[in-house]
């Protein structure tokens, strides 16, 4: 059941928080690779207010009444920002969502739905004409929250990281709204 929440930009206080938070969701991950196997990417996700100095992107956080910290999202407004595998980073009028985590706590209860809105509406607000996104199968929880919110496979945008294999999801801006 969802619960109320606040959905705004993270603030420099909250980057070590945050990325403590990602570090234990993605770590937890049934399937995903450690941080022993890939050390790069966790130092990414450990530092993931950094993501906040791009063109462009902004990382959002999700919050309860009581101002404690239940997940975030990074938001790409330019692609070429984007920094994953594959081409995305060459899509044109387009948005991107990356490394969308919410603790586990707080799972099922709408964060990540609120967060995941906040970006396709920021992407509305650019006149972008899609968002893109990329997930796992260690991922499935969150593949289907993309799917209910219209998302589909795009394999065109699908790559391999270090031998884990990365699909490519995208929703269109045009017509009905989620």
């Amino acid at each position: 059941m969802p619960i109320p929440l606040t959905i705004r930009d993270l603030r420099p206080a909250e980057f070590e928080v945050l990325g403590q938070l990602m570090v234990e969701v993605y770590s937890k991950l049934e399937g995903f690779p450690t941080p022993q196997e890939q050390p790069r990417y966790y130092e990414l996700l450990a530092n993931i207010g950094r993501f906040a100095e791009k063109k462009d992107a902004r990382v959002l956080v999700a919050l309860t009444a009581e101002g404690e910290l239940v997940g975030g999202v990074v938001y790409f407004g330019d692609m070429a920002e984007y920094g994953s595998g594959g081409t995305a980073t060459a899509e044109k009028h387009a948005s991107g969502i990356r490394l969308l985590g919410i603790h586990p706590r707080f799972r099922g209860q709408g964060a990540g739905r609120a967060l995941t809105q906040a970006c396709i509406d920021l992407a509305r607000g650019q006149g972008h004409s899609q968002v893109i996104l990329h997930t796992t199968e260690a991922m499935r929880v969150a593949w289907g929250l993309y799917e209910r919110l219209g998302f589909t496979r795009s394999e065109d945008l699908d790559f391999s990281q270090q031998g884990l294999q990365v699909y490519g999801f995208r929703l269109p801006l045009t017509g009905k709204q989620p």
